[in-house]
Protein backbone atom coordinates (compact mmCIF):
# COMPACT_ATOMS: atom_id res chain seq x y z
CA UNK A 1 0.00 0.00 0.00
CA UNK A 2 2.69 2.48 0.37
CA UNK A 3 4.38 1.67 -2.70
CA UNK A 4 1.13 2.97 -4.08
CA UNK A 5 0.80 5.95 -1.99
CA UNK A 6 4.51 6.97 -3.30
CA UNK A 7 3.52 6.45 -6.89
CA UNK A 8 0.39 9.04 -6.42
CA UNK A 9 2.74 11.84 -4.65
CA UNK A 10 5.47 11.26 -7.23
CA UNK A 11 2.89 11.70 -9.76
CA UNK A 12 1.63 14.63 -8.01
CA UNK A 13 4.89 16.41 -7.55
CA UNK A 14 5.90 15.63 -11.24
CA UNK A 15 2.28 17.15 -12.50
CA UNK A 16 3.49 20.20 -10.83
CA UNK A 17 6.63 20.66 -11.53
CA UNK A 18 5.39 20.07 -15.24
CA UNK A 19 2.50 22.59 -14.93
CA UNK A 20 5.13 25.23 -13.48
CA UNK A 21 7.73 24.50 -16.39
CA UNK A 22 5.11 25.36 -19.04
CA UNK A 23 4.36 28.66 -16.89
CA UNK A 24 7.89 29.42 -17.29
CA UNK A 25 8.61 28.74 -13.77
CA UNK A 26 12.46 28.26 -12.67
CA UNK A 27 14.12 26.32 -9.92
CA UNK A 28 16.50 27.77 -7.43
CA UNK A 29 18.99 25.78 -5.07
CA UNK A 30 21.24 27.40 -1.92
CA UNK A 31 23.18 26.43 0.07
CA UNK A 32 22.22 28.05 4.01
CA UNK A 33 25.20 28.45 6.84
CA UNK A 34 24.22 25.24 8.09
CA UNK A 35 25.13 23.15 4.91
CA UNK A 36 21.65 22.49 4.30
CA UNK A 37 20.24 22.75 0.73
CA UNK A 38 17.07 24.77 -0.73
CA UNK A 39 15.14 24.72 -3.61
CA UNK A 40 13.46 27.42 -4.69
CA UNK A 41 10.52 27.72 -7.35
CA UNK A 42 10.38 30.51 -8.57
CA UNK A 43 7.46 31.88 -11.54
CA UNK A 44 9.50 34.55 -13.85
CA UNK A 45 6.76 38.18 -13.89
CA UNK A 46 7.52 40.47 -16.54
CA UNK A 47 9.84 42.41 -14.53
CA UNK A 48 12.15 39.91 -14.80
CA UNK A 49 13.65 37.13 -16.72
CA UNK A 50 14.54 33.40 -15.74
CA UNK A 51 17.46 32.48 -13.91
CA UNK A 52 20.18 31.11 -16.37
CA UNK A 53 20.55 27.46 -15.99
CA UNK A 54 17.27 26.79 -14.07
CA UNK A 55 15.65 25.07 -17.65
CA UNK A 56 18.42 22.69 -17.09
CA UNK A 57 18.03 21.59 -14.17
CA UNK A 58 14.56 21.65 -14.31
CA UNK A 59 15.13 19.09 -17.24
CA UNK A 60 17.35 16.89 -14.67
CA UNK A 61 15.01 16.42 -12.03
CA UNK A 62 12.35 15.75 -14.28
CA UNK A 63 14.14 12.85 -16.04
CA UNK A 64 14.83 11.56 -12.54
CA UNK A 65 11.53 11.91 -11.48
CA UNK A 66 10.36 9.91 -14.72
CA UNK A 67 12.40 7.29 -13.95
CA UNK A 68 11.23 6.78 -10.69
CA UNK A 69 8.06 6.81 -11.49
CA UNK A 70 8.68 3.65 -14.30
CA UNK A 71 10.88 2.25 -11.19
CA UNK A 72 7.51 2.28 -9.45
CA UNK A 73 5.38 1.35 -11.86
CA UNK A 74 6.93 -1.94 -12.53
CA UNK A 75 7.65 -2.96 -8.68
CA UNK A 76 3.82 -2.52 -8.18
CA UNK A 77 3.03 -4.28 -11.65
CA UNK A 78 5.75 -7.38 -10.00
CA UNK A 79 3.57 -6.75 -6.59
CA UNK A 80 0.38 -7.46 -8.12
CA UNK A 81 1.15 -9.71 -10.41
CA UNK A 82 3.03 -11.93 -7.67
CA UNK A 83 -0.82 -11.51 -5.62
CA UNK A 84 -2.70 -12.55 -8.18
CA UNK A 85 -0.65 -15.40 -9.11
CA UNK A 86 -1.13 -17.10 -5.78
CA UNK A 87 -5.04 -16.84 -6.22
CA UNK A 88 -4.85 -17.80 -9.16
CA UNK A 89 -2.82 -20.87 -7.71
CA UNK A 90 -5.00 -21.89 -4.90
CA UNK A 91 -8.49 -21.79 -6.99
CA UNK A 92 -6.40 -23.63 -9.78
CA UNK A 93 -5.48 -26.35 -6.69
CA UNK A 94 -9.33 -26.33 -5.56
CA UNK A 95 -10.64 -26.71 -8.77
CA UNK A 96 -8.15 -30.03 -9.76
CA UNK A 97 -9.13 -31.62 -5.90
CA UNK A 98 -12.98 -31.01 -7.29
CA UNK A 99 -12.69 -32.51 -10.33
CA UNK A 100 -10.64 -35.57 -9.17
CA UNK A 101 -13.75 -35.88 -6.90
CA UNK A 102 -16.31 -35.61 -9.23
CA UNK A 103 -14.11 -38.35 -11.70
CA UNK A 104 -13.73 -40.68 -8.89
CA UNK A 105 -17.45 -40.43 -8.10
CA UNK A 106 -18.17 -41.31 -12.07
CA UNK A 107 -16.49 -44.24 -12.17
CA UNK A 108 -17.66 -45.52 -8.86
CA UNK A 109 -21.18 -45.09 -10.58
CA UNK A 110 -19.88 -46.69 -13.91
CA UNK A 111 -18.64 -49.51 -12.05
CA UNK A 112 -21.55 -50.09 -10.27
CA UNK A 113 -23.93 -49.77 -13.27
CA UNK A 114 -21.55 -52.99 -14.70
CA UNK A 115 -22.00 -54.96 -12.07
CA UNK A 116 -25.87 -54.55 -11.94
CA UNK A 117 -25.85 -55.13 -15.72
CA UNK A 118 -23.94 -58.61 -15.08
CA UNK A 119 -26.37 -59.70 -12.33
CA UNK A 120 -29.02 -58.63 -14.62
CA UNK A 121 -27.99 -60.59 -17.43
CA UNK A 122 -27.84 -63.64 -15.17
CA UNK A 123 -31.01 -63.49 -13.44
CA UNK A 124 -32.13 -63.14 -17.23
CA UNK A 125 -30.59 -66.24 -18.52
CA UNK A 126 -31.75 -68.20 -15.43
CA UNK A 127 -35.44 -67.38 -15.95
CA UNK A 128 -34.79 -68.42 -19.70
CA UNK A 129 -33.40 -71.72 -18.23
CA UNK A 130 -36.65 -71.76 -15.90
CA UNK A 131 -38.76 -71.21 -18.73
CA UNK A 132 -37.54 -73.46 -20.92
CA UNK A 133 -37.96 -76.48 -18.13
CA UNK A 134 -41.15 -75.45 -17.28
CA UNK A 135 -42.08 -75.44 -20.77
CA UNK A 136 -40.73 -79.04 -21.26
CA UNK A 137 -42.08 -80.08 -17.79
CA UNK A 138 -46.05 -78.86 -19.19
CA UNK A 139 -45.21 -81.13 -22.28
CA UNK A 140 -44.66 -84.19 -20.48
CA UNK A 141 -47.28 -86.50 -18.93
CA UNK A 142 -47.00 -86.72 -15.15
CA UNK A 143 -44.35 -89.23 -14.19
CA UNK A 144 -43.67 -91.37 -10.61
CA UNK A 145 -41.84 -88.71 -8.87
CA UNK A 146 -42.28 -85.64 -10.83
CA UNK A 147 -45.61 -82.98 -10.85
CA UNK A 148 -46.17 -81.64 -14.07
CA UNK A 149 -45.71 -77.70 -12.94
CA UNK A 150 -48.54 -77.23 -15.86
CA UNK A 151 -50.82 -79.85 -13.86
CA UNK A 152 -53.71 -78.24 -12.24
CA UNK A 153 -55.87 -78.85 -9.84
CA UNK A 154 -59.42 -79.85 -10.74
CA UNK A 155 -60.80 -77.10 -7.94
CA UNK A 156 -57.13 -74.55 -8.82
CA UNK A 157 -57.69 -71.89 -11.32
CA UNK A 158 -55.69 -71.82 -14.23
CA UNK A 159 -54.10 -68.23 -12.91
CA UNK A 160 -53.02 -69.39 -9.83
CA UNK A 161 -49.57 -68.15 -8.95
CA UNK A 162 -48.37 -71.90 -7.58
CA UNK A 163 -48.18 -72.54 -11.52
CA UNK A 164 -46.47 -69.42 -12.57
CA UNK A 165 -42.93 -69.97 -13.04
CA UNK A 166 -42.26 -66.69 -14.80
CA UNK A 167 -43.29 -64.73 -11.32
CA UNK A 168 -39.94 -63.94 -9.61
CA UNK A 169 -42.23 -64.08 -6.33
CA UNK A 170 -41.41 -68.10 -6.58
CA UNK A 171 -38.19 -68.31 -7.93
CA UNK A 172 -35.16 -68.95 -6.20
CA UNK A 173 -31.60 -67.53 -7.94
CA UNK A 174 -29.09 -68.32 -5.42
CA UNK A 175 -27.91 -71.39 -3.04
CA UNK A 176 -25.54 -71.98 -0.93
CA UNK A 177 -24.21 -75.39 -1.09
CA UNK A 178 -21.95 -77.63 0.77
CA UNK A 179 -20.40 -81.01 -0.47
CA UNK A 180 -20.13 -83.94 2.05
CA UNK A 181 -18.71 -87.51 1.85
CA UNK A 182 -21.38 -90.20 1.73
CA UNK A 183 -19.40 -91.52 4.87
CA UNK A 184 -20.54 -89.14 6.86
CA UNK A 185 -24.32 -90.03 6.44
CA UNK A 186 -24.36 -91.65 9.61
CA UNK A 187 -22.33 -91.40 12.32
CA UNK A 188 -19.66 -94.24 12.99
CA UNK A 189 -21.26 -95.24 16.66
CA UNK A 190 -24.75 -95.40 15.32
CA UNK A 191 -24.30 -98.42 12.62
CA UNK A 192 -23.83 -100.69 15.74
CA UNK A 193 -27.02 -99.47 17.01
CA UNK A 194 -29.96 -99.13 14.63
CA UNK A 195 -32.96 -99.33 16.98
CA UNK A 196 -34.30 -96.23 19.71
CA UNK A 197 -32.87 -95.31 22.22
CA UNK A 198 -30.94 -92.15 24.39
CA UNK A 199 -29.22 -89.58 22.15
CA UNK A 200 -26.21 -89.85 23.26
CA UNK A 201 -24.35 -86.95 20.39
CA UNK A 202 -25.36 -84.75 18.10
CA UNK A 203 -22.93 -83.88 15.21
CA UNK A 204 -21.72 -80.66 13.49
CA UNK A 205 -23.94 -78.74 11.27
CA UNK A 206 -23.96 -79.46 7.57
CA UNK A 207 -25.50 -76.18 4.93
CA UNK A 208 -27.93 -77.55 2.33
CA UNK A 209 -28.93 -74.03 1.17
CA UNK A 210 -29.04 -70.28 1.96
CA UNK A 211 -31.60 -68.41 2.24
CA UNK A 212 -31.42 -65.10 -0.52
CA UNK A 213 -34.28 -63.58 0.60
CA UNK A 214 -35.41 -61.61 4.24
CA UNK A 215 -38.62 -64.26 4.10
CA UNK A 216 -36.06 -66.96 4.56
CA UNK A 217 -35.10 -64.98 7.65
CA UNK A 218 -36.55 -68.60 9.63
CA UNK A 219 -38.70 -71.34 8.09
CA UNK A 220 -39.05 -74.89 8.34
CA UNK A 221 -38.25 -77.59 5.76
CA UNK A 222 -38.04 -81.38 5.99
CA UNK A 223 -38.56 -84.75 4.62
CA UNK A 224 -41.46 -87.01 4.88
CA UNK A 225 -40.05 -90.34 6.73
CA UNK A 226 -42.45 -92.12 5.70
CA UNK A 227 -44.14 -91.05 2.52
CA UNK A 228 -47.24 -93.01 1.34
CA UNK A 229 -47.58 -92.65 -2.16
CA UNK A 230 -45.32 -92.32 -5.76
CA UNK A 231 -46.22 -88.85 -6.65
CA UNK A 232 -43.73 -88.13 -3.38
CA UNK A 233 -40.88 -89.85 -2.42
CA UNK A 234 -38.61 -89.66 0.83
CA UNK A 235 -36.18 -87.63 -1.54
CA UNK A 236 -38.98 -84.83 -1.54
CA UNK A 237 -37.63 -81.69 0.12
CA UNK A 238 -40.06 -79.43 1.69
CA UNK A 239 -40.09 -75.58 2.51
CA UNK A 240 -41.55 -73.35 4.06
CA UNK A 241 -40.54 -69.62 4.78
CA UNK A 242 -42.00 -68.06 7.85
CA UNK A 243 -41.25 -64.63 7.47
CA UNK A 244 -44.35 -63.06 5.93
CA UNK A 245 -47.65 -61.71 7.43
CA UNK A 246 -49.76 -64.02 5.21
CA UNK A 247 -47.83 -67.84 4.72
CA UNK A 248 -49.37 -70.48 2.63
CA UNK A 249 -46.67 -71.20 -0.29
CA UNK A 250 -45.16 -74.98 0.45
CA UNK A 251 -42.34 -75.17 -1.79
CA UNK A 252 -41.44 -79.03 -3.25
CA UNK A 253 -38.54 -80.37 -4.58
CA UNK A 254 -37.31 -83.47 -6.20
CA UNK A 255 -34.30 -84.16 -4.29
CA UNK A 256 -31.74 -82.63 -2.02
CA UNK A 257 -29.62 -81.51 -5.05
CA UNK A 258 -32.50 -79.60 -6.96
CA UNK A 259 -33.20 -78.21 -3.23
CA UNK A 260 -29.74 -77.08 -3.15
CA UNK A 261 -29.78 -75.27 -6.15
CA UNK A 262 -32.84 -73.88 -5.66
CA UNK A 263 -34.82 -75.07 -8.50
CA UNK A 264 -38.27 -75.96 -7.04
CA UNK A 265 -40.69 -78.86 -8.93
CA UNK A 266 -43.68 -77.20 -7.39
CA UNK A 267 -45.36 -74.80 -5.21
CA UNK A 268 -48.50 -75.35 -3.64
CA UNK A 269 -50.93 -72.67 -2.22
CA UNK A 270 -52.21 -73.83 0.99
CA UNK A 271 -55.96 -73.36 2.31
CA UNK A 272 -55.42 -71.55 5.25
CA UNK A 273 -52.29 -69.48 6.49
CA UNK A 274 -49.46 -71.00 8.51
CA UNK A 275 -48.26 -69.80 12.02
CA UNK A 276 -44.56 -70.15 12.52
CA UNK A 277 -41.90 -72.83 11.95
CA UNK A 278 -43.86 -75.79 13.54
CA UNK A 279 -44.90 -77.97 10.58
CA UNK A 280 -44.00 -81.14 9.74
CA UNK A 281 -44.50 -83.80 7.07
CA UNK A 282 -45.54 -87.03 8.09
CA UNK A 283 -46.73 -90.26 5.93
CA UNK A 284 -48.30 -88.27 3.09
CA UNK A 285 -49.49 -84.79 4.68
CA UNK A 286 -48.36 -81.62 5.66
CA UNK A 287 -49.47 -80.80 9.30
CA UNK A 288 -49.79 -77.13 10.63
CA UNK A 289 -50.98 -74.66 13.08
CA UNK A 290 -53.38 -72.16 11.68
CA UNK A 291 -52.11 -68.64 11.67
CA UNK A 292 -54.05 -66.74 14.99
CA UNK A 293 -55.61 -69.93 16.59
CA UNK A 294 -55.11 -73.39 18.18
CA UNK A 295 -56.51 -75.30 15.23
CA UNK A 296 -53.95 -78.03 14.04
CA UNK A 297 -54.57 -78.70 9.90
CA UNK A 298 -53.71 -81.77 7.64
CA UNK A 299 -53.13 -80.74 4.46
CA UNK A 300 -53.08 -84.01 1.89
CA UNK A 301 -50.26 -83.20 -0.21
CA UNK A 302 -51.03 -85.83 -2.88
CA UNK A 303 -54.93 -84.74 -3.35
CA UNK A 304 -53.81 -81.04 -2.26
CA UNK A 305 -56.95 -80.94 -0.02
CA UNK A 306 -57.84 -80.30 3.37
CA UNK A 307 -57.99 -83.62 4.84
CA UNK A 308 -58.75 -82.43 8.50
CA UNK A 309 -58.46 -80.18 10.99
CA UNK A 310 -59.14 -80.04 15.16
CA UNK A 311 -58.63 -77.45 17.93
CA UNK A 312 -55.39 -78.79 20.10
CA UNK A 313 -57.57 -78.37 23.68
CA UNK A 314 -56.21 -75.49 26.06
CA UNK A 315 -53.46 -74.69 23.62
CA UNK A 316 -51.68 -71.62 24.07
CA UNK A 317 -51.19 -69.66 20.56
CA UNK A 318 -50.05 -66.75 18.96
CA UNK A 319 -47.57 -65.42 21.95
CA UNK A 320 -48.85 -66.68 24.63
CA UNK A 321 -46.25 -70.12 24.91
CA UNK A 322 -43.20 -69.22 22.60
CA UNK A 323 -39.81 -70.45 22.77
CA UNK A 324 -37.19 -68.45 24.26
CA UNK A 325 -36.86 -66.79 20.15
CA UNK A 326 -40.57 -65.94 19.95
CA UNK A 327 -41.90 -65.92 16.77
CA UNK A 328 -45.30 -67.33 18.21
CA UNK A 329 -43.76 -70.63 18.77
CA UNK A 330 -46.66 -71.65 20.58
CA UNK A 331 -47.68 -75.15 19.25
CA UNK A 332 -44.89 -77.22 17.77
CA UNK A 333 -45.41 -79.94 15.83
CA UNK A 334 -43.02 -83.00 15.40
CA UNK A 335 -42.58 -86.78 13.90
CA UNK A 336 -40.53 -89.49 15.56
CA UNK A 337 -40.54 -93.35 15.32
CA UNK A 338 -43.43 -93.70 17.47
CA UNK A 339 -45.80 -91.16 15.59
CA UNK A 340 -47.29 -87.57 16.04
CA UNK A 341 -46.55 -85.78 18.45
CA UNK A 342 -47.58 -81.89 19.62
CA UNK A 343 -45.38 -79.58 21.85
CA UNK A 344 -47.60 -76.92 23.60
CA UNK A 345 -48.29 -75.31 26.93
CA UNK A 346 -51.41 -74.45 28.00
CA UNK A 347 -52.96 -71.72 30.99
CA UNK A 348 -53.34 -75.43 33.79
CA UNK A 349 -49.66 -75.96 33.16
CA UNK A 350 -48.31 -72.28 34.01
CA UNK A 351 -45.91 -72.32 30.99
CA UNK A 352 -44.56 -75.32 31.49
CA UNK A 353 -44.26 -77.84 28.69
CA UNK A 354 -46.95 -80.36 27.58
CA UNK A 355 -46.45 -83.27 24.88
CA UNK A 356 -49.33 -83.95 23.56
CA UNK A 357 -49.66 -87.49 20.72
CA UNK A 358 -51.85 -87.12 18.25
CA UNK A 359 -53.90 -89.68 15.75
CA UNK A 360 -52.76 -88.65 12.27
CA UNK A 361 -55.65 -89.31 10.39
CA UNK A 362 -57.84 -87.91 12.94
CA UNK A 363 -55.65 -84.99 15.02
CA UNK A 364 -57.47 -86.31 17.80
CA UNK A 365 -55.68 -86.22 21.36
CA UNK A 366 -54.52 -89.83 22.17
CA UNK A 367 -52.49 -88.74 25.66
CA UNK A 368 -50.97 -86.00 27.56
CA UNK A 369 -48.06 -85.98 29.86
CA UNK A 370 -46.76 -82.39 31.45
CA UNK A 371 -43.52 -81.75 32.22
CA UNK A 372 -41.32 -79.25 34.87
CA UNK A 373 -39.93 -77.08 32.38
CA UNK A 374 -41.19 -74.18 31.06
CA UNK A 375 -41.02 -73.57 27.45
CA UNK A 376 -40.43 -70.14 27.23
CA UNK A 377 -36.94 -71.24 28.97
CA UNK A 378 -35.64 -73.48 25.93
CA UNK A 379 -34.66 -72.70 22.27
CA UNK A 380 -36.23 -75.67 20.22
CA UNK A 381 -37.44 -78.70 21.31
CA UNK A 382 -38.35 -82.41 19.39
CA UNK A 383 -39.06 -85.97 20.07
CA UNK A 384 -36.67 -89.06 19.72
CA UNK A 385 -38.18 -92.46 20.11
CA UNK A 386 -40.75 -90.91 22.61
CA UNK A 387 -38.82 -88.79 24.32
CA UNK A 388 -38.71 -85.05 24.43
CA UNK A 389 -35.48 -82.98 23.94
CA UNK A 390 -35.01 -79.28 24.75
CA UNK A 391 -32.42 -76.75 23.23
CA UNK A 392 -30.83 -74.84 25.55
CA UNK A 393 -30.39 -71.45 23.34
CA UNK A 394 -30.82 -70.77 19.69
CA UNK A 395 -27.85 -67.84 19.43
CA UNK A 396 -25.28 -69.49 22.14
CA UNK A 397 -22.65 -71.06 19.47
CA UNK A 398 -21.82 -74.06 21.39
CA UNK A 399 -24.92 -74.50 23.57
CA UNK A 400 -26.53 -77.88 24.59
CA UNK A 401 -29.69 -80.01 24.88
CA UNK A 402 -30.43 -79.43 28.32
CA UNK A 403 -33.08 -81.56 28.93
CA UNK A 404 -34.94 -84.76 28.31
CA UNK A 405 -38.28 -86.32 29.29
CA UNK A 406 -39.57 -89.87 28.63
CA UNK A 407 -42.79 -90.42 27.68
CA UNK A 408 -42.72 -94.24 28.42
CA UNK A 409 -41.59 -93.23 32.48
CA UNK A 410 -42.97 -89.70 32.63
CA UNK A 411 -39.81 -89.13 34.25
CA UNK A 412 -37.60 -86.06 32.93
CA UNK A 413 -34.15 -85.09 33.79
CA UNK A 414 -31.39 -82.79 32.68
CA UNK A 415 -29.37 -83.78 30.61
CA UNK A 416 -26.13 -82.33 28.64
CA UNK A 417 -25.37 -83.34 24.73
CA UNK A 418 -23.41 -80.41 23.10
CA UNK A 419 -25.38 -78.83 20.26
CA UNK A 420 -24.24 -76.38 17.82
CA UNK A 421 -25.36 -73.02 16.31
CA UNK A 422 -23.46 -72.19 13.80
CA UNK A 423 -25.05 -69.27 12.59
CA UNK A 424 -26.79 -68.19 15.63
CA UNK A 425 -30.46 -67.62 15.16
CA UNK A 426 -31.83 -71.52 15.54
CA UNK A 427 -35.15 -71.20 14.70
CA UNK A 428 -36.53 -74.55 13.90
CA UNK A 429 -34.88 -78.09 15.52
CA UNK A 430 -37.03 -81.15 14.13
CA UNK A 431 -36.17 -85.08 13.74
CA UNK A 432 -36.37 -87.16 10.94
CA UNK A 433 -36.15 -90.96 11.95
CA UNK A 434 -35.53 -92.25 8.42
CA UNK A 435 -32.62 -90.24 8.04
CA UNK A 436 -31.53 -90.27 11.68
CA UNK A 437 -30.99 -86.37 11.57
CA UNK A 438 -31.79 -83.49 13.24
CA UNK A 439 -33.20 -80.98 10.71
CA UNK A 440 -32.62 -77.37 11.27
CA UNK A 441 -33.07 -73.38 9.99
CA UNK A 442 -30.35 -71.31 11.71
CA UNK A 443 -30.46 -67.60 11.08
CA UNK A 444 -31.22 -68.09 6.65
CA UNK A 445 -29.63 -71.09 6.33
CA UNK A 446 -30.69 -74.84 6.50
CA UNK A 447 -28.86 -77.09 8.39
CA UNK A 448 -28.46 -80.96 9.27
CA UNK A 449 -27.00 -83.39 12.20
CA UNK A 450 -26.36 -86.21 12.34
CA UNK A 451 -27.07 -87.90 15.72
CA UNK A 452 -26.16 -90.95 17.44
CA UNK A 453 -28.62 -92.83 19.67
CA UNK A 454 -27.48 -95.19 22.76
CA UNK A 455 -29.54 -97.96 23.91
CA UNK A 456 -32.12 -96.75 26.58
CA UNK A 457 -31.22 -97.23 30.39
CA UNK A 458 -34.82 -98.68 31.35
CA UNK A 459 -33.75 -101.28 28.76
CA UNK A 460 -37.07 -99.76 26.15
CA UNK A 461 -35.89 -100.69 22.81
Amino acid sequence: MWLQVSLFSLSGLLLSIQTQAQDQASLHRSNDPSGHCHYTFTVASPQESSCPGSNREMDGVLSRLTLLEALVSRLLAGVDKGTMTGVGANREEGLQEAYSQVTGERNQLQQDKERLNRQIQELQRRLAELSQEAESLRQKPCQQTLTSVGTQHENRPANDPAYDFGNSGYQEMKAEVTEFSASHVFHEGSRNFTGCGELVSVGDPVSHRKSDSITGKYGVWMQDPEPQGPQYTNNTVWRIDAVRRDVRHLFAYEDMDQFSRGFPMKVLVLPEPVESTGATVYRGSLYYQRRRSRTLIRYDLASEYLASRMDLPHAGFHGQHPYSWGGYTDIDLAVDEQGLWAIYSTSKARGAIVISQLNPESLEVKKTWETNIKKNTVANAFMVCGRLYTVASYTVPNTTINFAFDTATGVGQAVSVPFKNKYSYNSMVDYNHAQRKLYAWDNFHMVTYDIRLGRASHGRS
